[in-house]
């Protein structure tokens, strides 16, 4: 029974993600029938199939993400606004937003709050959420400095550590790290390499709020074997 309570805490914390580009309309389905089973927070899904996604889990509590920019960011920001417009149009609770990080590493700060203020803004005044994914592992101290400082004045609602097709997965270092350079009303996602339950709790314990994986059924059996 311990079992299956720790279970269900894990559960509600996870993003079940899918955004391989060869993910199919079958495998969406099977996705969001998973979620709801589980129960967990959303499901992360490719921008083509968030359409989909909303009207399978239109009555349900799981809620639908997918990603903006992705997996490289370095699209204009008209482009990556319209996408997200897009995306809410098609009923998308949650944006993950790939910071622009060509345009970071050029100092082009102002350039990069810019876009994700119009981002951030636009999502809260539909009433959803936004999380800026920053390559955490990519980052210099002082780079992950300047990244936590544009995410608290964008008013990013997340921020997130990885696409995880690029740069080093979620580490504990990395959340502790976060934890204490954002404010509080900041929370921190989780994501890149986490295959184990392990992980997960180690994440939760350092201070991550949502984790985002693809293994999330593997995990899940394991805990409930």
């Amino acid at each position: 029974m311990e079992k299956k309570r720790e279970g269900i805490d894990i559960a509600s914390k996870i993003d079940h993600t899918l955004l391989k580009p060869e993910t199919t309309l079958q495998q969406l389905k099977q996705l969001c029938t998973e979620a709801v089973e589980h129960q967990f927070a959303t499901v992360c899904v490719p921008p083509y199939y968030v359409r989909n996604a909303f009207t399978i889990l239109e009555n349900e509590k799981v809620k639908v993400a997918t990603v903006i920019g992705f997996p490289f960011g370095y699209s204009s920001a008209y482009i990556k606004v319209e996408e997200a417009k897009r995306a809410m149009e098609d009923g998308a609770h949650e944006l993950d937003v790939v910071m622009n990080l060509g345009a970071f590493y050029s100092g082009n700060d102002k350039d990069v709050l810019k876009e994700l203020q119009s981002i951030t803004q636009l999502a809260h005044l539909r009433g959803k959420i936004v999380k800026l994914i920053i390559e955490a592992g990519m980052l210099s101290e002082s780079d992950l400095k300047r990244a936590c400082t544009l995410a608290v004045k964008a008013e990013v609602d997340y921020v997130k550590t990885s696409t995880g097709f690029i740069g080093q997965g979620a580490t504990v270092e990395m959340i502790e790290t976060l934890r204490e350079l954002l404010p509080k009303k900041i929370k921190i996602k989780a994501s890149g390499g986490i295959k184990t339950k392990k992980q997960i709790l180690q994440l939760l314990e350092a201070g991550a709020d949502r984790i985002g994986t693809s293994s999330a059924m593997d995990i899940l059996e394991k805990v409930e074997a």
